[in-house]
C-alpha cells in the first residue's frame, strides 16, 4: 500500500488515526526525527489538547522549520485539530507560543456565556468560496454531513479575508460564533474537526486529501440547516462491561447498579449477558450512535494492567468504528500486580494508545474533590484529572458522577445545596439534595453533586457523565431536575445519563434541559429501541442530529 508519514509528539489516541488511514488504503510510515520529514511525500501533523504544548513540543524537537520547508516544498501536508491551529500565528491559550505562522490569525477562546466549553460534538464543514452552488467540495466536504469537534479556541471566521488570498475555507457556527472548521490551499489541508472520529464523512476527507482528491463532486440534494449553530444533539450508546461467573467477558446491565438476575426472591442470580463488547459496539456505530462510552465496571482487579482485556476491547473496536471512544473504570493511581506502582497517568496513556479517545473517572473524582475542599479550594496538580487534564487536554477526561437523592424536610436541615423536587417522597418531603456516592453506588459520601462538579471543573474536567441511581434502569426517563441543577453550575458539557427507556426520553431531556448529550443503554443493549429510531424521533421533533453514512 501507498504510505503517508505521521509526526506524532503526544496527540492523545493516534491508533484512530492510523486505523483509518489503513481503511482508506495507505499504511503509516513514522516521523521519529527531523531529518525523517524530508523524506516524506505525504505528512499530517495531528494533536489534541493545549496549542502552547503542542508549539513547544515541536520546536524544542527541532520539527518548526522541516515542517515548514516540507509545506513549502508543494508536498501534501494535512493538519488535524492542534495541527490546524499550529498553522497559525498564535492562540490566546497561550499568548507567549508562536505558531507556524502561515495563516496571519489567531485562535481565540469560545465565549462561554451562554454555551459549554469545550465545544465538543458533531458540526458542519460548510464550503465558502463556491458554497456547494456547483456541487463541488473541497476534499469531500459535504454540506449535509456533520463531522467530530472537540475544542476550545478557534479561529473566528471574518468573511472573505482569507479567501481573497486562495484558501478554501468551510465553516462551523456554534451558538453565536462562526469558526474555521477546515481550511485548503494547494497541497495544505487542515482540520479543526477530527476525520478519523467523523464516520463514513471523515474518512471520505481523510481519502480526498491522500489520493490528492481537491474537489470532489457530489449528487445528493442539499438540506442544510439554517444559517445558526449548526452543533447537533449527541446520542451516546453506553456499554456496561465486566466478567460473567463463568469468566467471559460481556456487556450487562443493572438495576440501580445491581447487575445480576432476578427471579422470585432471588436477588444473586447470574450476571446479566447482554451481548460482546466489540460486536455491539460495531452495531452501535452502524446505527449512528455519536459516541460509544465503555465502564469496566469490575476492573479486572487481579490482572496485570498491560493485559487488562479492555485494552484489547479498545484495540479491536477501534479497528471499525469510527466516532469517539470512552473508557471508564480503574483510571487512578494504581499498584499492578507485580507491586509496581502506576500513576493515573500512565493507566490512561495505555488506554490512548488501545484506541481511546477519551477516559472517565469516577470514584477518584470524588476523593480529589473532598481533598480539594479540605485545602480550600487549592489544585494539587497531582490528582489523576490534572495529571491527564494538562498531558492530554481537559477535552481527553470525562468525570463520571453518581448521585442519589436525599429528602429534608427543608433547606435548613442539611449543609448542602438543595433543590425544591415536584416529585416527593413517600413521606411527604419536598426538598432533595444529591448525594455523591462511590464504588459504584455502594458508599455514600459527605459530598453534594453540585461540590463534586464545580471542584473537578477547576481541575481540568473536560465533561461530566451524570448518571443518578435513582433512575438507574427503571426506564422512567431521566432526572430533569438533577440535570439542570448541574448545568447551572458549571460551564463545560453535560451528558446525561440513567432512565431512559423510549425515544421521547431523548426528546424531554433535550427540551426541558440544556444538556449536551444524552445517554441510552438497556434500551438499545435489549432491542427494544435501536440508535437510529431515537434519532428518527429526534428529528421528527425538529432536533438536529447527525445521519448515518454508509459510504
Amino acid at each position: 500500500m501507498p504510505t503517508v508519514h505521521l509526526l506524532d509528539y503526544v496527540a492523545g489516541n493516534i491508533r484512530s488515526l492510523v486505523n483509518a488511514i489503513n481503511k482508506v488504503g495507505y499504511e503509516v510510515e513514522w516521523i521519529r526525527s527531523p531529518s525523517d520529514i524530508e523524506k516524506a511525500e505525504k505528512l499530517i501533523l495531528p494533536g489534541v489538547g493545549h496549542f502552547g504544548h503542542c508549539l513547544t513540543q515541536l520546536s524544542d524537537g527541532g520539527y518548526l522549520e522541516p515542517i515548514r520547508q516540507h509545506i513549502n516544498s508543494g508536498k501534501p501536508f494535512m493538519g488535524i485539530c492542534v495541527g490546524l491551529q499550529a498553522l497559525f500565528n498564535g492562540s490566546e491559550e497561550n499568548p507567549d507560543v508562536s505558531g507556524i505562522g502561515l495563516i496571519p490569525m489567531k485562535m481565540q477562546k469560545f465565549d462561554d456565556k451562554s454555551k459549554s466549553v469545550p465545544h465538543i460534538g458533531w458540526n458542519s464543514a460548510l464550503g465558502t468560496n463556491e458554497a456547494n452552488a456547483d456541487r463541488q467540495a473541497f476534499y469531500g466536504l459535504r454540506p449535509n454531513s456533520k463531522y467530530y469537534y472537540v475544542h476550545s479556541y478557534a479561529a473566528m471566521y471574518e468573511p472573505g479575508f482569507l479567501e481573497k488570498e486562495g484558501w478554501s475555507v468551510a465553516t462551523a457556527t456554534y451558538g453565536e460564533e462562526r469558526f474555521i472548521g477546515a481550511i485548503g490551499r494547494e497541497n495544505i489541508l487542515a482540520t479543526q474537526f477530527h476525520p478519523e472520529k467523523s464516520g463514513q464523512a471523515g474518512l471520505r476527507t481523510l481519502r480526498a486529501f491522500l489520493n490528492g482528491d481537491y474537489l470532489q463532486s457530489f449528487t445528493e440534494a442539499m438540506h442544510l440547516e439554517p444559517r445558526g449553530d449548526g452543533l447537533t444533539r449527541r446520542v451516546i450508546a453506553c456499554l456496561d462491561v465486566r466478567t460473567n461467573d463463568d469468566g467471559d467477558l460481556v456487556v450487562t446491565k443493572g438495576d440501580q447498579y445491581d447487575v445480576r438476575e432476578k427471579s422470585g426472591s432471588d436477588a444473586g442470580g447470574q450476571v446479566r449477558n447482554l451481548g460482546k463488547p466489540v460486536d455491539m459496539a460495531k452495531r452501535y456505530y452502524e446505527q449512528g450512535a455519536d459516541e460509544v462510552t465503555f465502564l469496566n465496571i469490575t476492573s479486572f482487579r487481579n490482572c496485570p494492567l498491560a493485559d487488562t482485556p479492555m485494552l484489547e476491547i479498545l484495540r479491536r473496536t477501534s479497528e471499525t468504528v469510527f466516532v469517539p471512544l470512552t473508557i471508564g473504570g480503574g483510571i487512578k493511581d494504581t499498584v499492578d500486580t507485580d507491586g509496581t506502582k502506576v500513576p493515573a497517568l500512565d493507566v490512561a496513556t495505555m488506554y490512548f494508545k488501545s484506541g481511546a479517545d477519551k477516559v472517565s473517572i469516577g470514584s477518584d473524582s470524588v476523593f480529589a474533590a473532598e481533598e480539594y475542599y479540605s485545602r480550600g479550594g487549592k489544585l494539587s496538580g497531582d490528582t489523576a484529572i490534572e495529571t491527564i487534564s494538562n498531558a492530554y487536554g481537559k477535552q481527553a477526561v470525562v468525570v463520571s458522577v453518581d448521585p442519589k437523592r436525599v429528602y429534608v424536610d427543608r433547606p435548613e436541615d442539611t449543609p448542602h445545596h438543595t433543590i425544591k423536587t415536584a416529585y416527593p417522597n413517600q413521606a411527604g418531603q419536598t426538598f432533595c439534595w444529591y448525594q455523591c456516592t462511590v464504588k459504584g453506588g455502594r458508599e455514600t459520601r459527605d459530598l453534594d453533586v453540585r461540590q463534586l462538579v464545580k471542584a473537578v471543573e477547576a481541575m481540568g474536567a473536560g465533561e461530566i457523565l451524570l448518571n443518578c441511581i435513582d433512575k438507574d434502569g427503571s426506564n422512567s426517563g431521566f432526572d430533569l431536575e438533577l440535570i439542570n441543577d448541574v448545568k447551572a453550575a458549571i460551564k463545560i458539557p453535560v451528558i446525561a445519563s440513567s432512565g431512559a427507556g423510549v425515544p421521547e426520553h431523548f426528546s424531554d431531556v433535550f427540551n426541558y434541559t440544556s444538556t449536551d448529550a444524552a445517554l441510552g443503554a438497556g434500551m438499545f443493549h435489549r432491542g427494544e429501541y435501536t440508535v437510529s429510531q431515537v434519532k428518527d424521533y429526534l428529528a421528527s421533533k425538529g432536533f438536529l442530529v447527525r445521519k448515518f453514512e454508509s459510504s
